[in-house]
């Protein structure tokens, strides 16, 4: 992957860098609960290249873990994860037992993470009919390598030791230690010889019957001080709902996608009990305003406490002064946090630990407050954060549009931050339809959608919390409204829709993208262009085979293997699907989410990050979706993704402060007959049951709440 050219929500592209290829991701099995994570090969090995590694809260705390039997790695078969932060991995030992071709000697590994570290279980099993004997050792190392250094590819060194020399550790009474400035890294295990010389191992001498068993016990622990996140302090934020589908392929994704999400869980540290879902592993296991946004949006069906936890935490973290340097603004909602200066080195990136690089981010904070509100958010909860609401429609009146056209706008004056500051960050997105870039700044087209979307729902909040300037925040929506109507609509050569962006010269950036599916639902629409929206993104070349394309194949710079030029995003499609659905357009919401079914059943229900947009029909030539091999997996808005396919087919849409919940589920979807039991509102458990007909039933709902059903 090039650096340059194509980075994730951290940013890691600035105007004119130079390509720096990034170690892949897509073969590595991730086990995770955060804010530590290990990604290994598939047969559970972690070598000493690459991105493999025991990571926690932004640096990696272990280079290597390598199992040897005999001085021999074991012969993988396969693997499988368990639960949130398990996974158990299978191998074999075919050179020790009875000498015929069938093993004897079996091993499984299984690997917990934790919160503070690793430890893992080695479960070693004979059926021979001989005594077998063997010295098994975990081959240890540890480089310290910030997260930016193992992403761009940059050689990573042992850190100045605090005491014994990284890849030299002090043998201690209970095992090995590395030290690299206030971080401290500890490895032991059960009755086994710790040993230095070339890095570090644990040893044990084992001795079977025939017939016999043992197991091996080891764990590293990584003291932190100086993390920024940490573990959260309280319980499961959201329901387990008890979901039976049809379609087996959407309640094997819900139960992958579930355990994903709860191993992503992250509180600031010093505010333990506030949650959010750090983006992505392993680049991104932080806070990022957008994606934790986003993320605690999809999963308002489920609870509206991680909703609360995730606004809060950004309250806190609101702009109060300008700074070009961090892009911070009073009101402002943050783009990512990090314990220290985010640079990679060779392509002029230096993203100060608190970034506010995002046009978007504080729209979706107002209507995710606003959201939570009606889902059933308590009152007082939604009280004590009116003050940060309004500090983020001070920002959009007086800072979202510098020059005055109407328009929420972005560029980065500082030219060490982010050339792009949508969710489509890399720097060569914005593209006309002849595959030429757009120039700054630049206004996108869901960005005016999701201002006018806070306008409108800001002036809600505001008249029913007797607050003043509901009228103010409803005129401005009409007048953007008009502005969007008569800027941003262009001819193309399959109809009239509205532009990806305006550049510089206010000029409409005319390629056909995903980014005008994101205005569904936000009012900024009509019905007639709503229909037109939805049959142009319904089309053969957007939507493939297994999801939505961030760019029709028909533009000029259309890849099927770019960022965000033709890739297929789990989230982005998942964020259509849902405006689709709620809009009435069922047969192509429909479309879609058989789309996302498919292809959580080709990456073993775990979606990915994003994945290639080939072909230009039902289902690509090549059979299945192709990784993308820099993309994170976990991620918590593609996790968070399946949730929404369920929500959107269910159709339940509460407005607890007006008294009313609407049921419109999505008619004539793949998913067949389907039942959710465990749904919230306003903190009651609620059961929505849909049969193959399209027919609704709902059950649980609290007192004084009107249902109408369509």
């Amino acid at each position: 992957m090039l650096v340059g050219a194509t980075p994730g929500p951290g940013g890691e592209f600035a105007a004119g860098a130079a390509y720096r290829l990034q170690p892949p991701l897509h073969e590595l099995v991730s086990t995770v609960m955060a804010p530590t994570g290990a990604l290994s090969g598939a047969d559970g090995q972690i070598r000493p290249f690459g991105v493999q590694g025991l990571f926690h809260a932004d640096h990696r705390a272990l280079s290597q873990a390598t199992l040897l039997v005999d001085g021999r790695e074991p012969e993988a078969i396969g693997h499988v994860h368990e639960e949130a932060g398990r996974t158990r991995f299978v191998s074999l030992a075919r050179w020790l037992g009875d000498p015929h071709p069938d093993p004897t000697v079996r091993l499984e590994r299984v690997r917990e993470v934790g919160a503070r570290g690793m430890s893992e279980r080695v479960e070693i099993t004979s059926t021979a009919s001989v005594a077998v004997t063997a010295s098994v050792t975990v081959e240890l190392g540890c480089d310290f390598a910030p997260i930016e250094v193992v992403k761009s590819g940059g050689d990573t060194v042992p850190a100045e030791p605090d005491g014994p020399e990284p890849d030299h550790p002090d043998p201690g009474p209970m095992g090995l230690s590395w030290r690299s400035g206030a971080i401290r890294v500890t490895a032991a295990g059960e009755d086994a010889r710790a040993e230095t010389g070339g890095g570090g191992r644990l040893r044990w001498e084992l001795s079977l019957p025939p017939g016999g068993s043992a197991t091996l016990r080891w764990e590293v622990v990584v003291d932190d001080p100086a993390a920024v996140v940490v573990a959260p302090a309280r319980a499961l934020e959201w329901s387990r709902p008890e979901v039976t589908a049809a379609d087996r392929r959407l309640t094997r994704l819900l139960h992958q996608s579930l355990e994903d999400l709860r191993s992503l869980r992250l509180a600031e540290t010093g505010a333990p009990e506030d949650t959010f879902l750090g983006a992505g592993v392993p680049w991104f296991l932080t806070l990022f305003g957008r994606d934790s946004l986003w993320a605690a949006r999809m999963l308002l069906p489920l609870g509206t406490d991680l909703a609360a936890g995730t606004l809060r935490v950004l309250a806190r973290r609101q702009g109060r002064r300008v700074d070009p340097a961090s892009g911070e603004a009073p009101g402002k909602i943050m783009h990512e946090l990090r314990r220290h200066e985010f640079t990679v080195e060779g392509n002029g990136l230096r993203l100060p630990a608190a970034y506010y690089g995002t046009i978007d981010a504080t729209p979706l904070w107002i209507s995710l407050l606003h959201d939570a509100w009606r889902w059933g958010m308590p009152e007082r909860e939604v009280a004590a954060l009116l003050p940060a609401m309004e500090a983020a429609l001070g920002w959009l009146a007086d800072f979202a549009d510098p020059d005055g056209d109407g328009f929420v706008e972005y560029i980065d004056t500082s030219a060490r931050g982010l050339a792009n500051q949508g969710w489509k960050d890399s720097g060569d997105s914005i593209r006309f339809r002849d595959g030429s870039q757009a120039k700054p700044p630049i206004a996108l087209v869901e960005v005016q959608g999701y201002a006018y979307e806070a306008a409108r729902k800001a002036a809600s909040l505001l008249e029913a919390f007797g607050r003043p300037g509901a009228d103010r925040w409803n005129e401005h929506a009409d007048a953007l409204s008009e502005r969007f109507r008569a800027r941003f609509w262009v001819d193309g050569p399959h109809g009239r829709f509205p532009a990806l962006a305006l550049d510089t010269d206010k000029r409409p950036v005319d390629a056909l993208t995903s980014n005008i599916g994101h205005l569904l639902g936000t009012g900024l629409l009509s019905e007639e262009e709503s229909a037109q929206v939805a049959s142009l993104l319904a089309a053969p070349m957007m939507s493939g085979g297994y999801g939505l394309r961030t760019m029709s194949s028909g533009d000029g710079g259309f890849s099927p293997l770019s960022y965000h030029c033709g890739s297929i995003w789990a989230h982005d499609t998942a964020i259509v699907l849902a405006g689709l659905a709620r809009a009435g357009f069922a047969p192509q919401a429909a479309g879609l989410a058989e789309g996302l079914l498919a292809a959580g059943e080709a990456f073993g229900y775990r979606l990915p990050e994003l994945y290639a947009g080939d072909g230009a029909g039902p289902r690509p030539g090549l059979g299945r979706p192709m990784p993308y091999p820099a993309a994170c997996r976990p991620q918590a808005w593609s996790a968070a993704a399946a949730v929404t396919i369920a929500h959107a087919a269910l159709g339940l849409y509460p407005d607890v402060p007006a008294g009313r919940v609407l049921l419109r589920p999505m008619a004539g979807a793949p998913l067949g007959a389907l039942s959710a039991r465990g749904l919230r509102v306003a903190g009651a458990e609620v059961s929505v049951a849909v049969d193959a007909a399209g027919r609704a039933t709902v059950t649980g709902l609290p007192p004084g709440l009107d249902l109408d059903v369509l």
